[in-house]
């Protein structure tokens, strides 16, 4: 494998349709207000890919110093684990997607917000810099939260409520309380993702002491809690719909659903851990579904 390969790889490009749909979410709930911007929308794409990749990159690293990555992992081999790039490598490209991440960000926070006086676009640049760190401190790190059981919690909050109502208040200006229900939509899918990664992963992380959710909590618990944090976001992206006057064509998003209540269906029988793999991307998609149709089904 070539060596550019081996970089796009480790960027882990297939996660960013999961990683978009909080932003196209956010943007959904401004447009129907009146309120998007072509250049906003686009600089918060960006600044996510980058934190995204930045994310990919520092997860990379962090599971193969500590050992994680070993020949038990049930998931596709990574970047350092193969030894197609070295651990000073992956060092320098995450210092630099951090810093490509902090341009882009700030880009946006002033462009967005400079109409609103210092404290909000201050405000944003100690969120960007939370998000930078958490992007890096989830498995990188003496104190890798991922391996301490607060990974879903921080997935929750950066995914869900960061990600849609910060997104929201770019193009706002302003926060709506409603917009907290689809931005819990979005956060509990994100959850749920890890949570199939972590369940995957459930016999390996034990034994290299990576004290995920699922290691605390056992496999089987694991499944109720997937199938409860699932069943919670589908209702939250109902209530917001059904608290507002709509029409039928609002409920479009609906058809997003399917394929999540297909997949639990699924994950309920399953009996071998590496048969939760498949399904990340499932849910992945599925999630980056319902925003493009939350989208679709706010415009009418």
């Amino acid at each position: 494998m070539s060596n550019v390969k081996i970089w796009i790889s480790a960027f882990r490009l297939r996660t960013l349709p999961l990683a978009f749909s909080s932003i196209i979410t956010g943007a959904a709930i401004a447009n129907a207000d009146g309120a998007f911007n072509g250049v906003v929308f686009g600089l918060a794409i960006t600044t996510t890919l980058l934190l995204q990749v930045l994310s990919n990159l520092a997860n990379d690293y962090g599971d193969f110093v500590k050992g994680t990555d070993n020949a038990d992992r049930v998931g596709p081999e990574r970047a350092l684990q193969s030894g197609g790039i070295t651990a000073p490598q992956m060092k320098k490209a995450i210092i630099l997607f951090s810093g490509l991440s902090l341009i882009t960000g700030v880009t946006l926070i002033f462009y967005a917000l400079s109409d609103i006086g210092f404290l909000g676009p201050l405000m944003f640049v100690l969120i960007g810099l939370a998000s930078i760190t958490a992007a890096i401190k989830y498995t990188a790190g003496k104190g890798a939260y991922g391996y301490k059981g607060l990974g879903d919690l921080f997935v929750f909050v950066f995914f869900g409520l960061v990600g849609v109502l910060g997104t929201y208040f770019l193009f706002v200006k302003d926060f709506s309380l409603s917009a907290l229900l689809p931005a819990i939509t979005v956060g509990l899918f994100s959850v749920a993702v890890l949570n199939l990664n972590n369940m995957r992963d459930y016999e390996n992380d034990r034994k290299s002491g990576k004290n995920t959710l699922v290691v605390k909590i056992g496999l089987n618990r694991a499944k109720n809690y997937h199938i409860t944090i699932i069943l919670i976001g589908i209702l939250s992206a109902l209530f917001y719909v059904i608290q507002h006057d709509f029409k039928i064509i609002n409920l479009l998003f609906i058809l997003s659903f399917i394929p999540f209540v297909i997949h639990l269906k699924k994950v309920i029988g399953f009996k071998e851990n590496k048969a939760f793999d498949p399904e990340l991307k499932k849910v992945a998609l599925s999630t980056f579904l319902f925003s493009i149709l939350f989208w679709i089904s706010l415009m009418n």
